[in-house]
């Protein structure tokens, strides 16, 4: 098979890099190593910045994001028993946030390629890229005992942490820079109102927690918890117990409880690969950055890179001109960094760290006091939160 771009990981990055160069006349071919099925049953960020937003719309896939997302313009942080509210869209000049689930933004990637009839293989295995410092880098998998391969002019490498992509640069070729974190993040999902019609996160000296949404009749709940612990540690009961501590007596007393459907714990890491271009690889995503979930840029931060990648491709094929492939490992890192600040900032704001001493717990409340008395503090968290532009 011959392909122009050929893409590692039908996740929502793979996924969104694939209909917008479809959409343009630029051939490419996704290969999965997972089921459809595996992909849509992962629940993971619900927060979309207005750039992304803005992308999934130009990817002609935002009709249903529109109609049933909800518009943020605001979130409350919570401490010393109160809440209080940051007002992006009074302190950006208009800007909000989009909570919409990346299950239901992944379901209408899948179904906007369907319509287009992008070429996607699921249940790739011993996916590999050849020849990457090459002219002409190649993709083999296996399917049904038989070794298949794609040519193509370039790849990319959107398939995740634990992808082949990054493994498949030479150790000496790449740098890379993590920070792990002493806790992890335990969250259900519940059929249930959510108790506050904008995110909370909350400050506690029994650990963080977070009430967030993916709809008005599904709820998505989180705590703070040491990393040994298991979802098998926490019933359900314990959860809800557990959070209500945590919150404002007049939050926790309108949460409304219900069985989990789905339960699970996160672990936290901030991690960054440089380059993210290695010959005619480029990674995005997952497989170049992880940050904490705290300032909501995961998801987020990958759709920055897929947005330099998209443009840089459009003009190789469509102009001629190689300046945005060549820089975009810079631009895209410039992007990446500035994420890693600001989800390091709110994780070390708002968690309990085991090893802090009384000056950094000082430190901790100081910061927070300081975030609220001044408006240009909660206009840089407004901002970063938001998103920054591409």
């Amino acid at each position: 098979m011959k392909t122009q771009v050929g893409i590692i990981g039908g996740g929502p990055s793979g996924l969104l890099l694939s209909q917008l160069l479809h959409l343009r006349g630029i051939d490419n071919v996704i290969l999965e190593r997972r089921s459809r099925d595996y992909v849509l049953g992962r629940i993971r960020a619900g927060v979309l910045e207005h750039g992304f937003a803005d992308l999934m719309r130009e990817a002609e896939c935002g009709a249903r994001m529109d109609a049933e997302g909800e518009i943020h313009d605001g979130f409350y942080i919570a401490h010393n028993g109160i809440k209080e509210r940051i007002d992006l869209n009074g302190l950006t000049g208009g800007n909000s946030v989009v909570v919409y689930g990346q299950t239901e933004l992944t379901r209408d990637l899948y179904e906007a390629r369907d319509k287009m009839g992008g070429n996607i293989i699921h249940n790739a295995e011993d996916v590999k890229p050849h020849d990457m410092t090459s002219d002409a880098p190649y993709l083999t998998y296996r399917s049904g005992g038989e070794i298949k391969r794609i040519d193509c002019d370039y790849i990319i490498g959107a398939d995740g942490f634990h992808g082949v992509s990054r493994k498949s640069i030479p150790s000496d070729k790449i740098k890379e820079f993590e920070r792990i974190y002493p806790f992890g993040w335990l969250g259900i999902l519940s059929r249930t109102k959510p108790v506050s019609p904008e995110l909370i996160y909350a400050k506690h000296e029994r650990g963080f927690a977070l009430c967030s949404m993916r709809s008005q009749q599904l709820s998505r709940y989180y705590i703070q918890v040491p990393l040994d612990n298991t979802v098998d540690d926490w019933s359900d009961g314990q959860f809800w117990d557990e959070l209500k501590m945590r919150l404002p007596t007049e939050v926790s007393a309108g949460l409304i409880t219900g069985p989990s459907i789905e339960k699970s714990i996160a672990p936290l890491r901030s991690f960054v690969a440089e380059p993210m271009r290695y010959g005619n690889m480029f990674l995005a995503g997952d497989a170049a950055h992880i940050v904490p979930p705290t300032g909501a840029r995961g998801l987020n931060s990958a759709a920055s890179d897929i947005y330099y990648l998209f443009h840089a491709l459009l003009d190789h094929y469509k102009k001629g001109d190689d300046s945005g492939l060549d820089g975009y490992s810079e631009k895209a890192l410039a992007r990446v960094w500035k994420a890693q600040r600001f989800s390091w900032w709110m994780t070390t704001l708002l968690h309990s760290f085991p090893s802090n001493s009384d000056f950094d717990n000082h430190l901790q409340q100081t910061d927070l006091e300081y975030l609220f008395s001044s408006k240009s503090a909660m206009a840089s968290l407004a901002e970063n939160y938001v998103g920054l532009p591409f």
